[in-house]
């Protein structure tokens, strides 16, 4: 038996959606349909928690908040949170098929990891309604993680472990110790070190970086090299033990993790 014994993914970002791009254009149109202008790179920076916390990071944002106040003469309320969160789900479910293309290379990562005896997981900031849209197109893909664990499942989301525990126990885990989490997001990093897992973070393929394949591959070499830089550094920052590019790139890095395991090391947080 694989000395790893399940890897816990993330979804957009990180297994599909190259760049992270279904949630962002649905930001700016909420805030847009609500009297206010925000920018792509606005939106992303939340990105990895539960929408409704995303758009009250979103909303606590200094220049957001100004333009708020400004808009409609008193700061947001929780009121206005649970409405802007009430309109999102259905706008966010009409475009999450959409954008449901696996990475490349990440379908023979999934064939070995079976092929080891490894246990697939997922956990996402996607709440039910729009993880149903994207499950059934990742299916026709081969990609069927055995638990999907959803933003709006459980009392609490990312950043906290309560849907990685959720993970353990239908998966049948009892070592934290000997599960991989895998995800692009700073608050998908600190979930995995909240469950006591080791954490890999995901930069050119992620939030950070925010590019589609061809955008990327597009890019002059030094401009990919700094904007990797600049992605895993915040991926780093976050507490993530390895960054990779994409998920394509995960099997060194879970070689290595063995090798911790059977030094007995243990993931620091």
């Amino acid at each position: 038996m694989s000395s790893i014994e399940a890897v816990i993914f993330d979804w957009a970002g990180t297994m599909i959606d190259f760049g992270s791009h279904a949630p962002m254009g649905v930001f700016v149109e909420l805030f847009r349909r609500n009297g206010l202008e925000v920018s792509v790179a606005e939106a992303r920076v939340p990105m990895g928690l539960p929408k409704r916390a995303h758009i009250a990071a979103m909303l606590a944002q200094p220049r957001i908040a100004a333009a708020w106040q400004s808009t409609f003469g008193a700061a947001s309320t929780e009121a206005d949170i649970d409405r802007l969160y009430a309109e999102f789900g259905p706008m966010n479910v009409a475009v999450a098929a959409q954008f449901a293309d696996l990475v490349p290379g990440a379908l023979p990562i999934i064939a070995r990891l079976k092929a080891d005896g490894v246990k697939i997981g997922s956990t996402t900031g996607y709440t039910r309604a729009i993880i149903e849209q994207v499950l059934p197109v990742a299916a026709a893909q081969g990609y069927a993680p055995e638990v999907v664990v959803c933003a709006d499942d459980l009392p609490e989301g990312r950043p906290g472990p309560m849907m990685m525990h959720h993970c353990f126990k239908t998966l049948g885990l009892a070592d934290p110790t000997r599960v991989v989490k895998v995800d692009d997001t700073e608050p998908g990093i600190a979930e995995g070190l909240a469950a006591g897992t080791w954490t890999v973070g995901v930069a050119v393929s992620g939030n950070a970086v925010g590019l589609t394949v061809a955008a990327w591959n597009a890019l002059a070499p030094a401009a990919q090299v700094e904007l990797r830089r600049a992605a895993s550094q915040k991926l780093f920052e976050a507490g993530a033990h390895f960054v990779v590019d994409t998920v394509m790139d995960l099997l060194p890095v879970l070689d290595t993790i063995r090798g911790k395991i059977a030094a007995g090391h243990t993931p620091a947080p």
